[in-house]
């Protein structure tokens, strides 16, 4: 099935500058882990009222799959000298691309896309396409963006993972905490809690809550989700910052001066609809470091 690997990493490339660094990122994560990792192209034919004038479909679909091969190439040409020796293999597919990295998900261990593209991946990144390679897919999604459109992605700081004691949030502390020891850096837990909201829904009174027990309350949600996952990372440093106000504009403002943002799929309280609408949007188009968004993979606490 298109030489689909379990276990790898796996880049969409459009041919975009964009999609390049993201590939390098992989390429990164794919030597971290010890995995292969897999770049592939997903072209469609377009509808076109005027077949003569771009030729015949075979001839379309001819030339998309050499355009293809040249953009793999140059990919992978940029990985090696970053990477030499790493296990590299490519594939030009012929598919609708939420389609097919959908089914790619399904046997990698991470996903990884640029910000921003061209060819068979024009859009992948705006609106409703987003949201459905995330909410469907099988393993986590890293969307690699740098501080500027055309900066690369930062190689160092903390990484970040927004946590609200939700269990979709679970998986993504997971994540989190593997990517902070692989890099070997520190991970700092993001909680952010609201006068009006408690667990996503309308706190009773919320004019006679005292915002410094609100926000004690919540510190101590936090530490009992994390301590699990302190005891299964021992040697990890993981700091809590439980803070007042929006989670997405606590976790842009934090990721100047981090290397990732973890997120999961779904959440409650301030992190509900997080990869719905403007919400995720926000954090897609405007972090200054490459975001993961994880569905819900774990069960438990790490504990």
């Amino acid at each position: 099935m298109h030489g689909l690997i379990d276990g790898a990493i796996v880049a969409g490339i459009d041919g975009s500058s964009s999609a390049v660094q993201a590939a390098v990122w992989a390429g990164t994560e794919a030597h971290r882990r010890g995995r292969p990792l897999r770049l592939v192209q997903v072209y469609t034919l377009p509808n076109v009222r005027s077949p003569i004038a771009f030729g015949s479909p075979d001839q379309l679909r001819e030339g998309l799959a050499e355009q293809a091969g040249l953009w793999l190439a140059g990919a992978r040409e940029a990985v090696l000298a970053e990477h030499p020796g790493l296990e590299i293999t490519t594939a030009a597919r012929e598919w609708n691309p939420v389609s097919a990295l959908i089914q790619e998900s399904q046997h990698a261990e991470l996903v990884v896309l640029g910000s921003r593209g061209l060819g068979g991946f024009t859009g992948l990144l705006v609106g409703s396409t987003a949201v459905a390679v995330a909410a469907h897919a099988h393993c986590p999604i890293a969307v690699v963006r740098g501080r500027t459109p055309h900066d690369p992605p930062p190689v160092t700081g903390p990484v970040l993972v927004g946590a609200d004691g939700s269990p979709d949030s679970e998986g993504a502390i997971a994540f989190a905490c593997e990517e902070a020891q692989l890099r070997g850096t520190e991970l700092i837990a993001v909680h952010t809690w609201s006068d009006v909201l408690a667990d996503g829904m309308l706190r009773p009174h919320p004019l006679e809550e005292d915002p410094v027990e609100i926000a004690a309350a919540e510190r101590v949600k936090l530490a009992e989700q994390v301590v699990g996952w302190q005891r299964k990372y021992p040697d990890l440093a993981i700091e809590l910052e439980v803070t007042r106000g929006r989670p997405v504009r606590r976790l842009l403002e934090r990721g100047e001066h981090a290397q990732l943002i973890v997120v999961g799929c779904r959440g409650r309280g301030g992190f509900t609809g997080m990869l719905l609408g403007s919400t995720s949007q926000a954090l897609i188009a405007h972090s200054p470091c490459p975001v993961a968004v994880v569905r819900p993979q774990v069960t438990g606490n790490g504990s």
